[in-house]
């Protein structure tokens, strides 16, 4: 009889335990964001952006001689969309730029500014899109890596 009692009272208890857990909401309204557009292997100049804590641009100021770039085309992830920008001088990446990434919540900007840095530097490392995704940023490793080889394939 005990033992019923105790089986009991444990499967309820971890019923409510379960029915309580809350996970991300994706269709959480967007942050104010300062929308950009897809293009391609054309060279880009900021105008009035806002920059969102988070957010990596490191595409800036003019191209220098036999530069271009190459813009990624829009990945959709579960927490939004990811595009990334590539400035190739003599067929290698010489810089990568996060163009949109998720920002629906705290937690996606902290993933990104955690995500993105190691991101980068593995396709600076790589020169191509065959890297590792980031631990704890699957999605967004997924998105990065999707746009990425867009750009890859568009480009070099």
């Amino acid at each position: 009889m005990r033992r019923v009692i105790l089986a009991v009272t444990g499967t309820i208890a971890g019923l409510v335990a379960l029915l309580s857990f809350k996970s991300h909401d994706p269709t959480m309204p967007v942050a104010a964001t300062t929308g950009t557009g897809g293009g391609s292997a054309t060279s880009s100049s900021s105008s009035s952006a806002t920059t969102i804590p988070g957010e990596f641009r490191s595409v800036a100021g003019p191209l220098t001689t036999g530069e271009s770039t190459i813009t990624g085309k829009v990945a959709s992830t579960v927490y939004g969309p990811v595009q990334i920008q590539l400035v190739v001088k003599n067929s290698k990446i010489v810089k990568v730029a996060v163009l949109e990434q998720p920002t629906n919540t705290i937690h996606d900007i902290q993933i990104g500014e955690f995500a993105f840095p190691r991101l980068i530097s593995e396709t600076l490392a790589a020169q191509n899109a065959k890297i590792d995704a980031v631990s704890g940023a699957s999605y967004t490793s997924a998105g990065y890596i999707s746009s990425l080889q867009s750009a890859v394939d568009h480009g070099l």
